[in-house]
C-alpha cells in the first residue's frame, strides 16, 4: 500500500484531475483525500459542467459520480470518450446494478467504485491508471528519442536488434563493451546470453507478450550478467518495428546502464532475497544533514567518502560480509548472515552496540578537516519487509534523536497503526455528521467555600454503539486530519450555549493550533460579540506546545479577547512547555497547575516544593491558581493549605453533561 502511494505521487502531482460530484458533503470529503495526490484538481458540480470543464482544460484523468442533474456520469463519460477515448475515467456510484456496470464497460470506464468510497480501492484504481500513464510516458519519450536522435542514441545507449524469433541481428559497440562479448559471439544468439539467472521469468514472459502479441513497447529494469560474471543493471525499452500493415519486422532494444545510479539499493534488495538468514544493518552518519549548512557540496561529498571508507574498514574488522552498500545522503548498509549467531537478539546486538560506541569515540582527520564520526543504526533480523522496516526505523531515529533501533516488522506495525488511525478518522467523521461530538463539564471548586465557581468544558465523542469516548482516543488523530477545527468549533458552540442558558462561568480549552487557525479565531470573536453580556464568565485555557508557529498571532488574540472581559489561564503549568518566561507574554489571570505535580504531592517533596513556588509567585502577581487531579481529601487539604484558590478533580465530581449539575 505504501509503495503504491509513493508510485502514485511520483506522477499524479503533474496530472490534472477533473472531479465531478453534485453532493457538497461527498465532494468536500473526497477532495481532502484527492488533494494529497493531485496539485491540479478541477471541480465540476454535474455532468454538463464536467463536459464543459473538460473542453476548456487539458484533463488527464476524470473521477465522477453517476447520479447527477443535467447529464449523469455515464452520459458525460460518453461525451468525453468521443473527444478523447484515451482519457482514463473512474466512476463512483451508490448503485451496484448490472446495467450501470455493463454500460460502464461499453463506454470504456477504467474503474467502477461503490459508495461510500473505500480509500484503498480508490488508491488502487489511481495506482493502475498512473502505472499506465508512467509506461506510456516513458515509452513515448524513448521512442521519440530514438527517432530524433538516432546517432546520439547509438553513441550513448546500449542498442540491439533482433529478428521475429528473438535472435540478435545487431549490437552496437557499447553493448559489446558492457557485456564483455564480441559482436561475433552475440550475433545469432538470443538475449538470454546476457540475462542474469536471478531475474524472474515473469518479466520476460510479460515482455514477450507486450512486444509480440500487443505489439507495444515494453519498459523495465533488468539485471544482466557480463561475460566475466559481474552483474549490471539496464533500464530497457524494447519495441517492435512494424510495417505499414502492422506486421512485426524486427525488435529494437534501447538500454541505459543504471548500475552506478541504482546498483547499491537494487543489489541490496537482491542480496536480501537470496540470503536465507540475513541480518541487515541500515545506517546513517549522525548529523549528516547539518554538514550541508557548514560546508560546500564538494566538501560534504569528500567527508561522506572518507567516513564511508572508515566505516567499511571498521565493520570488516568485526563482521564477514560481501558488500558494503554506500547509499545516498550519508546512508550505508551491510548484510550479515545470522547463521553464526545463536541469538542475534542478545549476542549480536550487544556486540553491535559496543562497536557503535567505539565508532562514536573516533575522529577522522583529512585536508585540515576534523570530523567526529557517529552513526545511527537500524538493525533488522526478521526477513519480512526487511529493507522497508530498516529504512522506517532510521526515520524514527531521526525523528526522536535516537541512535539505535531494532526495527523488526516495523512496516507491518506502522501499517496496522495507520489502519487504526483511519478507523478513528472514520469514527470522527461519523460523529461530526451525526452531531455526536458533545461537551461534558467538570466543576471547578472554590477552595475557601467549597462551592462550584465554574465548569470546564471537555469534549467527548459518542461512537456508533452509543459509548462515550474520551478525547484521549481521538483528539491526537483529529489534529493530524482535517477535522480538529470542526471539533473545536462544535465545543465552542456547546460551551457558549451553556453559558447563555445557565449563566455559569465556563472554562474552554484552546491549543496553539486552534488560535493559529483564522476561521477558529473569527468564530470565537463572533461568539463573544453575540454573548457580550456573558463574556466576563468565559475563561480560555491555553495549552502550550512545541509547535507554535505564529506567536504574534496568539499574543494579539489574547489582547483582543481580554477586551471582552475574558480571562486567560495557562493549562498544565509547571510541566511540558509552560514556563515562567511565557507568563510575560501571555499575562494570564489564572495558572492551572499541572496534574502530575498535584497527583504526587502527598509523597513527592519535589512536587510539593514546585507547587509552593508556583503559588507564591502567583499570589505576588495577583494570579489565581487551580489544582487539577484532586483525587482525594488528603490532596485537597494539602493544596488548600498551600493557598491554591480552586480545585478540580474526581474528589468533587467527574465530567458529566451540564444537566447532571444544573436542572
Amino acid at each position: 500500500m505504501l509503495k503504491n502511494i509513493e508510485e502514485i505521487l511520483k506522477y499524479s502531482k503533474d496530472l490534472t484531475l477533473l472531479y465531478v460530484e453534485d453532493n457538497d458533503d461527498a465532494r468536500e470529503m473526497t477532495l481532502m483525500f484527492l488533494e494529497d495526490f493531485f496539485d491540479n484538481i478541477i471541480v465540476a458540480v454535474d455532468g454538463q459542467d464536467g463536459v464543459e470543464k473538460f473542453q476548456e482544460n487539458k484533463i488527464d484523468l476524470v473521477l465522477t459520480d453517476i447520479n447527477m442533474p443535467r447529464l449523469n456520469g455515464l452520459e458525460m463519460a460518453k461525451k468525453i470518450k468521443e473527444q478523447n477515448e484515451d482519457t482514463p475515467i473512474i466512476v463512483v456510484s451508490a448503485h451496484n446494478e448490472d446495467n450501470f456496470f455493463l454500460e460502464s464497460i461499453e463506454i470504456g470506464i477504467n474503474a467502477y467504485l461503490l459508495k461510500p468510497i473505500d480509500m484503498q480501492h480508490l488508491t488502487n484504481a489511481l495506482f493502475q491508471i498512473v502505472q499506465k500513464y508512467k509506461y506510456q510516458l516513458q515509452a513515448q519519450e524513448n521512442l521519440h528519442f530514438l527517432k530524433t536522435y538516432q546517432e546520439t542514441v547509438n553513441i550513448n545507449s546500449i542498442v540491439s536488434k533482433a529478428d521475429i524469433k528473438g535472435n540478435i541481428t545487431y549490437v552496437n559497440d557499447i553493448f559489446c563493451e558492457i557485456s564483455g562479448y564480441t559482436r561475433e559471439e552475440l550475433l545469432g544468439k538470443k538475449h538470454n546470453i546476457v540475462r542474469h539467472p536471478d531475474n524472474p521469468s515473469a518479466i520476460f514472459e510479460e515482455m514477450w507478450h507486450t512486444i509480440s502479441k500487443e505489439k507495444k513497447p515494453w519498459q523495465g529494469i533488468v539485471r544482466n550478467r557480463a561475460k566475466d560474471g559481474k552483474s549490471y543493471y539496464v533500464n530497457s525499452v524494447v519495441a517492435p518495428i512494424l510495417d505499414m500493415h502492422g506486421n512485426i519486422l524486427e525488435y529494437i532494444s534501447i538500454r541505459h546502464d543504471v548500475t552506478t545510479i541504482m546498483n547499491p539499493a537494487k543489489q541490496l534488495k537482491d542480496a536480501i532475497r537470496d540470503c536465507s538468514n540475513p541480518i541487515l544493518l541500515f545506517m546513517k552518519l549522525d548529523k549528516f544533514d547539518m554538514l550541508k549548512e557548514f560546508y560546500d557540496y564538494k566538501t560534504v561529498e569528500e567527508i561522506e567518502k572518507q567516513a564511508m571508507n572508515y566505516l567499511q574498514k571498521k565493520f570488516e574488522q568485526h563482521y564477514k560480509f560481501d558488500t558494503f552498500y554506500t547509499l545516498e545522503n550519508g546512508k550505508c548498509a551491510i548484510l550479515i548472515s545470522a547463521d553464526k549467531y545463536l541469538n542475534p537478539q542478545e549476542e549480536f546486538i550487544q556486540d553491535l552496540r559496543k562497536l557503535q560506541e567505539d565508532i562514536t569515540n573516533e575522529i577522522i582527520t583529512f585536508n585540515n578537516i576534523v570530523y567526529d564520526i557517529a552513526i545511527l543504526i537500524s538493525v533488522v533480523y526478521e526477513k519480512n519487509k526487511m529493507l522497508d522496516s530498516a529504512a522506517l526505523g532510521l526515520k524514527k531515529l531521526l525523528k526522536t534523536n535516537g541512535s539505535f533501533i531494532v526495527a523488526n516488522n516495523l512496516v507491518d506495525k506502522e501499517q496496522a497503526k495507520a489502519k487504526e488511525n483511519m478507523e478513528v478518522v472514520s469514527m470522527i467523521q461519523t460523529a461530526l455528521k451525526n452531531g455526536n461530538i458533545i461537551s461534558y463539564f467538570q466543576p471547578i471548586v472554590d477552595n475557601k467555600t467549597q462551592e462550584v465557581a465554574k465548569y470546564e468544558s471537555l469534549v467527548r465523542l459518542i461512537d456508533s454503539t452509543g459509548k462515550v469516548v474520551s478525547p484521549f482516543f481521538f483528539l491526537d488523530t483529529a489534529k493530524k486530519s482535517n477535522y480538529y477545527s470542526q471539533i473545536t468549533d462544535t465545543v465552542l458552540k456547546h460551551s457558549f450555549s451553556v453559558l447563555k442558558m445557565y449563566g455559569v462561568s465556563i472554562s474552554i480549552n484552546l491549543s496553539a493550533l486552534d488560535i493559529e487557525q483564522k476561521t477558529t479565531r473569527e468564530n470565537i470573536l463572533q461568539l463573544l460579540n453575540e454573548h457580550k453580556e456573558h463574556a466576563h464568565n468565559v475563561v480560555f485555557e491555553l495549552l502550550e506546545d512545541e509547535n507554535i508557529k505564529e506567536f504574534d498571532v496568539i499574543k494579539s488574540f489574547i489582547t483582543e479577547v481580554k477586551s471582552y472581559g475574558v480571562k486567560i489561564a495557562i493549562d498544565d503549568f509547571g510541566a511540558g512547555y509552560s514556563n515562567y518566561e511565557r507568563l510575560l507574554d501571555y499575562q494570564p489571570d489564572i495558572l492551572k497547575i499541572d496534574g502530575c505535580l498535584i497527583r504526587d504531592i502527598e509523597t513527592s517533596s519535589y512536587s510539593l516544593s514546585v507547587v509552593k513556588s508556583i503559588v507564591t509567585f502567583a499570589k505576588e502577581q495577583n494570579i489565581q491558581t487551580v489544582a487539577e487531579f484532586i483525587e482525594n481529601e488528603s490532596i485537597f487539604n494539602i493544596v488548600r493549605e498551600l493557598g491554591v484558590d480552586f480545585s478540580q478533580g474526581y474528589y468533587f465530581n467527574k465530567p458529566e453533561p451540564i444537566t447532571h449539575y444544573i436542572d
